[in-house]
């Protein structure tokens, strides 16, 4: 990856996470650090590696709870329907942006889009992004909004 700017690693960083979270969504016989451990770093750069070992042990200790906020904001949808990569991108964005605080609300939602386009089915872009946007939006304002889709 040689002198890739910090936009770019971020997003290798951000690429690397969802990888484990979606891995953590599947199996859930092991750990984060067990994915992080198990994880081919060795061609990645040393920042890259830190962060995305950050994201993905803070989506791990907070998936309870940003699980609980996308049950809040599914009507007529329950988590376990819903693709794998879509619950690991809204697991991501929501700790790395309201959770953590690492990056502005909107980067981490458009993080997260652009990483479900690439990741993703056809309507997974959208779908995260109207979940985010509800999730956020009643974050945000302390009332839990009832109209998602």
């Amino acid at each position: 990856m040689g002198r890739a700017s910090l936009p770019q690693r971020r997003r290798r960083a951000r690429e690397i996470a969802l990888q484990l979270i979606y891995e953590l969504d599947l199996r859930k016989d092991i750990t984060a650090g067990e994915a992080i451990e198990m994880f081919p770093w060795d061609q990645e750069l040393p920042d890259v590696t830190e962060y995305a070992k950050f994201l993905v042990t803070s989506a791990s200790r907070h998936t309870e709870e940003i699980d609980s906020l996308m049950r809040e904001h599914l009507v007529g949808w329950r988590t376990e329907r819903m693709v794998a990569v879509d619950r690991a991108s809204i697991r991501l964005a929501v700790c790395e942006g309201l959770l953590e605080r690492k990056v502005p609300v909107a980067v981490a939602i458009s993080e997260a889009v652009e990483l479900t386009k690439i990741f993703g089915t056809i309507e997974s872009s959208g779908f995260v992004n109207g979940v985010l946007g509800k999730i956020v939006r009643s974050f945000i304002s302390g009332a839990p909004e009832q109209n998602a889709r």
